[in-house]
């Protein structure tokens, strides 16, 4: 597989605080890649500095071979990478259709992007429903499903989705994880922050462990699943 998204030495720092120090991950085409660790640890930073939402201290961001430090988040979209973020941030007073057109603002070719809602709704049949609710009266689980639909609205190449199952009763997480896979299987690649990390290894290839901005392990998801290190830090 080739590697779609490479960061190499990468720093963050908020204030005097360094949030991510020197990191180095890689996130290869088709694959899903998760980000575990505690609250605080830097994982939704790191999101947030391969979309261009926050400044670099130092180090690389690569995608598709290309240097994108400098690019402004409209242009990284651009590029084909779509963040789904922490806490869903939807547009609570425009419906459901709003936030999906809205999603895809970088397309102008209105019958795409009417294709391109028509397949999100197969994608995600309740939102089909709710068309023209209100997206601030949806439940947790719809405006998670609204969240990712509307990124996927930019025909990404790597998606960045974060805590996706947050909130969420189990079975609605069940329902938003095979949503996951079936976009793998679509030829999305995927970067996973994931506070449970037992639900995050099952359904990734790789996973990278996050402590206080480092990164202290790394490997196959399964080798993360009985590795006692992440058992008695994240597994319970």
């Amino acid at each position: 597989m080739s590697r779609l998204l490479e960061i190499n030495n990468l720093s963050v720092n908020y204030g005097g605080i360094q949030a991510l120090k020197n990191i180095n991950l890689v996130v290869s085409t088709g694959e899903v890649v998760t980000l575990i660790g505690a609250n605080g640890a830097g994982k939704s930073t790191t999101l947030k500095a391969i979309s261009r939402l926050v400044n670099i201290k130092n180090g690389e961001i690569i995608y598709e071979g290309r240097n994108i430090n400098r690019r402004q988040p409209h242009e990284v979209v651009k590029l084909g990478i779509a963040h789904s973020p922490e806490g869903r941030r939807i547009l609570a007073r425009q419906t459901v259709l709003d936030n999906l057109e809205l999603g895809a603002y970088i397309h102008n070719d209105k019958a795409e992007i009417k294709a391109d809602i028509k397949h999100q709704f197969e994608i995600f049949p309740r939102l089909a429903e709710r068309r023209q609710q209100l997206a601030g009266t949806l439940s947790g689980g719809e405006q998670q499903m609204l969240a990712i639909a509307r990124a996927l609205m930019s025909r990404p190449k790597l998606l960045l989705l974060d805590e996706p199952s947050l909130g969420l009763a189990p079975a609605i997480v069940r329902e938003i994880f095979t949503i996951i896979q079936n976009l793998r299987s679509t030829g999305v690649t995927i970067l996973l922050v994931e506070q449970n990390a037992n639900l995050a290894l099952e359904n990734a290839d790789r996973g990278y462990v996050l402590e206080a901005g480092c990164i202290t392990l790394s490997g196959k998801a399964a080798d993360l699943l009985k590795d006692e290190q992440v058992k008695k830090a994240y597994l319970g």
